[in-house]
């Protein structure tokens, strides 16, 4: 995967944390502490769009399309 250098300011506590993370060989670098916790936000974002999206469907009416789309199904199957 090709990467892309950024400058970034952050808190000096913040940065501190950082540091201790990768003397206790948590992270072998802060780059990479940053980098995997930018990424695992990046997860949290996307899994909160989807849940939002899924909080805006109506259980009835999904349910409703669930049941059609199978009764369907079922018509076509073989009898033996």
């Amino acid at each position: 995967m090709a990467s892309s250098k950024i400058a970034i300011t952050l808190d000096t506590t913040l940065v501190r944390k950082i540091d201790h993370l990768v003397r206790d060989r948590i992270f072998p670098s802060r780059s990479r502490a940053i980098q995997d916790a930018v990424a695992e936000k990046m997860v949290r974002y996307d899994r909160g769009r989807l849940a939002g999206e899924c909080a805006k469907l109506n259980p009835k009416e999904e349910q409703a399309i669930a049941d059609e789309g199978l009764s369907s199904e079922v018509e076509q199957w073989p009898i033996y």
